[in-house]
């Protein structure tokens, strides 16, 4: 079995499409749908039923890629181990971050490329639910994700470290009708226009799933993965959004209203995650002690 077609194969299905696997592989469409032709005609089974445009998954393609993904996950993790095996202190760290973790993480970062400056940092940016799906397939070694009660069980498969926690808070135009408040309850927010997050963003999920609880489901007026462009947004009028306090202290105060959700009360939990059972490699273990080291007590807001 061809790896590289193997590999072609769950970026197909990641991606839900020939196209766009094509464009997140660097490749022309017509090798994405040869390489899968080669697969199948090397199984001599059928993965994907098509229709037009569209495919679902037989039976043996959900076989091919539940255990295409463990074998990708192990052939990267091979050659990692192969380098440290070597003694070969050089090479990458690559760890996934979501924008949000920009504030908490660059200090750290910054200690971490002054101690090992040969290892090149290569950060991929995305949201918490991407970051999860690429530590699981073996792309990342380490990320930050989000942790909430409707993601408990992840944690079964991840080790994590605590970076922070900081509360949920209300941001709205300056002139709103909470300016001035101590704190508001969400059921408050029924009738409002919400601005959301980007695609796999994890608090997109934490925040909907707290409006059904109050009573409502939230009005979506757009969505954006940049919280400084969020907030562009709600200044300009064209809806409130729930975003960590520990962003809403970047804002210009004079700018917004900012008011501590209280009825629910809401944490922005940030850990750092890696596979349980997983392969460190050198430059990952030398980064995550350096996190341990650097933040101790993680972090956390009133």
């Amino acid at each position: 079995m061809d790896i590289r077609a193997l590999r072609y194969f769950v970026a197909v299905v990641d991606h839900q499409g020939f196209s766009r696997a094509a464009e997140a592989l660097h490749v022309t469409q017509p090798t994405v749908s040869k390489m899968i032709q080669q697969l199948e005609q090397s199984l001599d089974l059928t993965l994907l039923e098509r229709v037009g445009k569209r495919f679902t998954l037989t039976d043996a393609g959900n076989v091919v890629l539940q255990r295409g993904r463990a074998l990708l996950a192990m052939r990267e993790e091979m050659g990692v181990e192969l380098a440290d095996l070597q003694q070969l202190r050089r090479g990458d760290l690559r760890i996934g971050v979501t924008q949000q973790a920009h504030a908490p993480l660059a200090p750290l970062l910054a200690a971490y490329h002054k101690r090992y400056p040969q290892i090149e940092l290569k950060l991929f940016e995305g949201g918490s639910q991407g970051i999860e799906a690429d530590l699981r397939s073996g792309v990342l070694e380490m990320g930050t994700m989000l942790d909430y009660p409707s993601n408990a069980a992840a944690w079964q498969d991840f080790d994590s470290f605590p970076l922070t926690t900081s509360p949920i808070c209300l941001l709205a135009p300056k002139d709103s009708p909470w300016r001035g408040r101590r704190g508001v309850a969400l059921s408050e927010l029924a009738d409002c226009a919400f601005i959301f997050y980007g695609e796999g963003f994890a608090l997109n999920e934490v925040i909907a799933d707290a409006c059904l609880r109050a009573g409502f489901k939230p009005r979506i007026s757009s969505r954006s993965g940049q919280w400084d462009f969020v907030a562009s947004l709600v200044r300009l009028g064209v809806g409130v959004t729930l975003l960590p306090k520990v962003f809403c202290d970047t804002l210009e105060k004079g700018q917004f209203t900012v008011v501590k959700l209280q009825e629910p009360a809401l944490d922005w939990k940030l850990m750092l995650a890696w596979r349980r059972g997983g392969h460190l490699s050198f430059a990952a273990r030398a980064w995550l002690d350096l996190v341990r080291s650097k933040v101790g007590t993680p972090l956390v807001e009133r």
